[in-house]
């Protein structure tokens, strides 16, 4: 995983003492620009230096000026100093009048610059100035199929393991967010010994999760044409609005459904073929192939039809305020008759 990899290179070189007067962290995922960030907070200076040569500014309560001007100051008692900028999204404005320095910036400053959830124009001058000098670091939303594997790779540095199922529960309930999937991993470390296989259940009991009601589970139910289950789960979800907002489960069913069309034009369905074409974990390949066979490619259309249609709906439009659960349950009928 590219960001992963960079991100361990930049702390492998901290380590060594190789550093840059200045780090642009910047993208729109925020794990990995707050994880460096941490790591030179607490890496960089001795605690004993912490005091007079670490200052940490955030972009709405500071200026360009304040930070070029800290930025420029020598180090008292210690080889170098340590600016970070948190929030320096909000000077997106004015970071331009970082040219300047970034041109020619003091040796014995480390300046991090946390540039989250946009990134700077890279033909800006600045942006060009500051590669040269030092370390752009972009940190890029990971896809939906990318998160389980990072879960399976943070747990394997800890010692766990997670069952594929597992994974995708908590993809499918936290969403792409790093930040919050690794606060549950977290979670379930406290709980669990090392060398746990974290299975559906641990989720279940840790983290609130259903292992039987989700929308892993309704995928599955209405791949296979298992019109009781897939019942029963949508009537939990009207049963439990707020755990289950319609809006995510037409969002998952349409990915999905678009899967499913994407299968019925490939030639090639072997299971390797399929894992990598629908970017899926080998694990569920069987699923699809199952769904493929009891959706021809002219239902597949169709549902993904209804999806739009019904997602309208929820939102409000043409449904004369019929609560969403109700609109969830004639959707079910209609996809599965």
């Amino acid at each position: 995983m590219k960001v992963l990899d960079e991100a361990k290179q930049i702390a492998t070189d901290i380590k060594k003492g190789q550093l840059k007067p200045i780090y642009l962290l910047m993208g729109e995922e925020a794990y990995y620009i707050d994880k460096i960030s941490d790591f030179i907070e607490d890496n960089v200076l001795d605690e004993s230096e912490k005091g007079f040569n670490q200052m940490t500014f955030y972009g709405r309560d500071v200026s360009i000026d304040d930070i070029v001007s800290q930025a420029k100051r020598y180090p008292m008692m210690a080889e170098r100093q340590v600016v970070i900028v948190k929030e320096a999204q909000d000077l997106s404005r004015h970071i331009d009048k970082l040219l300047s320095y970034a041109e020619s910036p003091q040796p014995s400053t480390v300046l991090v610059l946390n540039y989250k959830y946009k990134k700077l124009d890279k033909r800006k001058a600045v942006y060009k100035a500051i590669k040269k000098s030092g370390v752009v670091f972009e940190s890029k939303k990971l896809y939906d199929n990318q998160v389980p594997d990072w879960i399976r790779r943070e747990l394997k540095n800890q010692g766990y393991d997670i069952s594929p199922k597992a994974a995708q529960m908590l993809v499918e309930f936290l969403g792409t967010d790093l930040g919050k999937v690794n606060n549950e991993l977290n979670k379930l470390q406290i709980v669990l010994p090392k060398g746990t296989q974290i299975t559906p259940e641990h989720i279940e009991e840790n983290i609130g999760i259903s292992k039987d009601f989700n929308n892993f589970e309704l995928r599955k139910a209405i791949g296979d044409r298992d019109i009781l289950k897939a019942q029963r789960i949508v009537k939990y979800f009207a049963d439990n609005p707020k755990d289950n907002p319609m809006v995510v489960t037409i969002s998952l069913l349409f990915s999905f459904f678009s899967q499913l069309l994407h299968l019925h034009g490939m030639s090639d369905k072997t299971p390797r073929s399929v894992a990598s074409a629908l970017r899926v974990n080998p694990y569920f390949v069987n699923e699809y192939l199952t769904a493929a066979r009891n959706y021809p490619m002219k239902k597949v259309s169709a549902v993904i039809s209804l999806l739009r249609e019904f997602d309208v709906k929820g939102k409000g439009v043409g449904s004369n305020a019929v609560p969403q659960g109700d609109l969830l349950k004639e959707l079910m009928v209609r996809i599965l008759n």
